[in-house]
């Protein structure tokens, strides 16, 4: 079994984030920079939203509004779905999947210690998969 805190231990717990009122381009630029596809929006060092390149399409470009002059508050979700450390990658795939989400901010004690994302659960479950299938295999041919 696969926990979010391997995860984080093997990329490491850095995240990218903007504030609430900074403009939307500045975000959109952050985006590209760090080659993501969200950003966390912290207010006064707390969660306060994710803003993602799907927020950006259907709140800025589909409703005419300027990437300029919008502040990220305007678009982004507020409510965020979390995990902690100790959850499985298991978990976060039902998430993900439920919630119809690509992102997954890890929180401990109200402070986001880094963010997982689709691709690292899914290389985590893929690596995990491997593990077994080479230790079955292992074990049937007699290799120890």
């Amino acid at each position: 079994m696969v926990f979010v805190e391997q995860i984080l231990k093997q990329k490491g717990g850095a995240f990218w984030f903007v504030a609430p009122d900074a403009m939307v381009i500045d975000a959109l630029k952050l985006m590209a920079e760090k080659d993501v596809g969200a950003l966390l929006v912290l207010g006064a060092g707390r969660l306060a939203g994710i803003i993602s390149e799907r927020d950006y399409a259907r709140k800025v470009i589909l409703k005419g509004k300027s990437s300029l002059q919008t502040p990220v508050r305007e678009i982004m979700t507020p409510v965020v779905v979390t995990v902690r450390p100790g959850n499985t990658v298991e978990e976060c795939m039902g998430l993900m999947t439920e919630k119809r989400i690509r992102h997954l901010p890890v929180v401990v004690e109200g402070q986001v210690v880094g963010v997982v994302s689709i691709g690292d659960v899914v290389k985590a479950s893929l690596a995990a998969k491997d593990f077994v299938i080479e230790q079955l295999g292992n074990y049937l041919t007699g290799d120890r």
